[in-house]
């Protein structure tokens, strides 16, 4: 399996893009996924650049609903013509930062033709390829909101990230778990999924550093090696570092992984 990240906060190249953001483009034995789109189109430049096809993509999965991820979708869905765009049922639904400020996404995406709800709690792309909505996953451990909210009529709420989704693709009896920022809990998804390997965002950029030891000690209890990036921020991920070592990997736009599995 290869992964390739086509767009993040940082670039491990000066001709590549950096935004806030993420877009990972999957290749599998068999398929080609690509995990969202970045903020803006820019994500797109970035694969030209780096050789890589978008109209050869099989399917697109959304992880959640929020700009930074579904930001480059329409300009996916003009340079692919066939490909769907996979999501929650509830990506659609507002959402707001702790500004106040609307982080959802353009209603000209969530109407698109080929912009589709997930139809199970647990739904199969393709032979050991699925899609896991957030309500699979227990919370074992509290995930605050953050400041964010959604709507509920015409009352802002916490958001409960009910519209997060997980991609896990199992190879050669391997689990590898794709998450764009784990809204629900890291170590919530990570226990749930257990998974060999576990790429995206931790989601940890705001999370006070006394706290971080116990994050990092929980991580440590299960036999995952974690690709992150994004909204883990450096001071956790500098953290988590010391205890993982070798375990813990980061990734920018350009950067490709390569999994034996």
């Amino acid at each position: 399996m290869k992964i390739h990240c086509l767009i993040e906060n940082t670039s491990s190249a000066p001709e590549l893009v950096a935004e806030h953001g993420l877009s990972l483009l999957i290749e599998t034995g068999s398929h080609r996924i690509l995990f969202d789109a970045g903020a803006s189109p820019a994500f797109a430049e970035n694969a030209a650049r780096m050789g890589l096809d978008l109209g050869r993509v099989d399917a697109a999965v959304l992880s959640h609903g929020h700009y930074d991820h579904g930001g480059g979708l329409l300009r996916f869905l003009e340079l692919n013509p066939h490909s769907p765009v996979w999501a929650s049922p509830h990506a659609a639904e507002p959402h707001f930062n702790a500004a106040g400020k609307d982080i959802g996404l353009p209603a000209e995406l969530t109407e698109h033709e080929r912009f589709l709800p997930v139809p199970a709690a647990v739904s199969e792309l393709a032979p050991g390829i699925t899609l896991h909505t957030a309500g699979t996953v227990p919370q074992a451990y509290p995930t605050p909101a953050n400041g964010m909210s959604t709507l509920r009529g015409n009352t802002h709420v916490p958001d409960d990230f009910r519209h997060e989704l997980y991609l896990l693709i199992e190879e050669n009896g391997r689990r590898v778990l794709f998450s764009g920022c784990s809204h629900r809990g890291i170590l919530n998804i990570t226990a749930h999924f257990r998974p060999d390997i576990l790429v995206g965002g931790f989601h940890l950029m705001r999370t006070p550093l006394q706290k971080l030891p116990t994050v990092a000690d929980a991580l440590a209890q299960f036999q995952t090696l974690y690709y992150t990036a994004h909204c883990t921020g450096d001071p956790a991920f500098n953290f988590l570092k010391s205890t993982l070592r070798e375990r813990l990997n980061s990734f920018s736009s350009g950067s490709s992984i390569k999994l034996d599995l």
